[in-house]
């Protein structure tokens, strides 16, 4: 069996190990704000895929809208719409989810 083959595979992913932390490195825990700010993401993303399905059965007043530009923006306006709830407080979605990350960082410290 030639060896070669296996040789340059080795050394293409090289650059990959060596920047993968050694097995026992601990990560550094984020920061309670890290977690809040990761939390309210979630909960803007999860809130956005919720409108989506709210708005696909809503078309546009051809008076006032429609088209292919809103049918390209609509997309990034429920986007934001989700962010925006998310910031005002939400469902308490992420509350829980803070919560639920906090304990698994603590858990692991």
């Amino acid at each position: 069996m030639d060896a070669q083959p296996l040789a340059m595979f080795d050394a293409r992913t090289a650059p990959v190990t060596r920047a993968q932390p050694p097995a026992g490195a601990v990560a550094k825990g984020a920061s309670k704000a890290e977690i809040r700010d990761a939390a309210e993401k979630f909960e803007g993303m999860f809130l956005s895929q919720m409108f989506q399905y709210m708005f696909e059965g809503v078309d546009a007043d051809p008076m006032f809208g429609g088209g292919s530009a809103e049918k390209m923006y609509r997309s990034l306006m429920i986007d934001e719409y989700g962010k925006q709830v998310a910031a005002k407080g939400g469902l308490g979605i992420a509350d829980h989810v803070y919560d639920t990350l906090l304990a698994a960082q603590e858990k692991r410290a």
